[in-house]
């Protein structure tokens, strides 16, 4: 039997804890094939995300815009929640006070069960009319495929992703939640995340200045390892769900 990458303290920590806090980032997804925002692939290659996610890009050609983020939207939909996130919606369920903060866009955590989540960067199942915020339907983006730009049939305004673009804030609300998720945890996972883009890369510093044990779970070790009290290396596929049941045996 191979040894633990984890230790026996983060066992019994979250086997205590009554208030857990995850956040989530691009490395998780890409253990279910999905690639990083920046790895499109194909006809995008041509393409920097810079050009494409901002507000100036969306305007000079929507559907341009739309048809990027419809190509995203699918291969996110083909690929299927993998043993982590599958993990941390079983955690979800041994924690009376539990919350996913997750950076990405995919909707897989929402797919492998967990329901307790704040998505700082949106969702990119979701749309929505640019100029009243109506959600948009599936048969508003048909066009889309036929080389028109989606409009909404409300006001004929055209149709964004419900995504953060570059040059956007984070959603106050999701920040503000996170913030006080990560105030009151007892034990915090970064999992699958560079920790280079803030705000999202400075929530795990919060929950440790209020007294959390910060422990990251990645495949090397981010810019803010030196900063935590515990690095996990390896897949969160693997390493979480060893870690989740060893976590239930001990409550049990």
């Amino acid at each position: 039997m191979q040894p633990r990458p984890f230790s026996q303290e983060l066992i019994d920590r979250l086997a205590q804890a009554q208030s857990v806090a995850v956040l989530t980032g691009a490395g998780i997804s890409a253990e279910s094939g999905i690639a990083t925002f920046r790895d499109p692939g194909g006809l995008w290659q041509q393409f920097k995300p810079e050009e494409l996610a901002n507000v100036r890009a969306f305007l000079g050609n929507p559907h341009l815009v739309q048809s990027w983020y419809t190509y995203r939207r699918n291969v996110a939909m083909e690929k299927a929640p993998n043993p982590g996130h599958e993990a941390l919606a079983q955690l979800e369920n041994l924690v009376p006070d539990f919350l996913l903060i997750t950076q990405n866009v995919d909707n897989l955590h929402q797919r492998a069960g967990s329901t307790k989540i704040t998505e700082l960067h949106g969702n990119i199942t979701h749309s929505y009319c640019i100029d009243c915020g109506k959600t948009a339907t599936e048969q508003e983006m048909e066009p889309i495929a036929s080389g028109t730009a989606a409009q909404c049939t409300a006001c004929n305004g055209y149709i964004r992703p419900d995504v953060v673009w570059f040059g956007e804030m984070l959603p106050e609300g999701a920040m503000a939640q996170a913030s006080h998720a990560a105030q009151r945890a007892e034990v915090f996972l970064s999992i699958g995340t560079s920790a280079v883009v803030y705000p999202a890369a400075g929530i795990p510093l919060v929950a440790r200045d209020y007294g959390a044990y910060v422990a990251e779970i990645n495949i090397e070790a981010s810019a803010i390892a030196g900063s935590v009290d515990e690095v996990v290396l390896g897949k969160a596929g693997e390493v979480l769900p060893a870690l989740v049941a060893a976590v239930e045996e001990k409550r049990s």
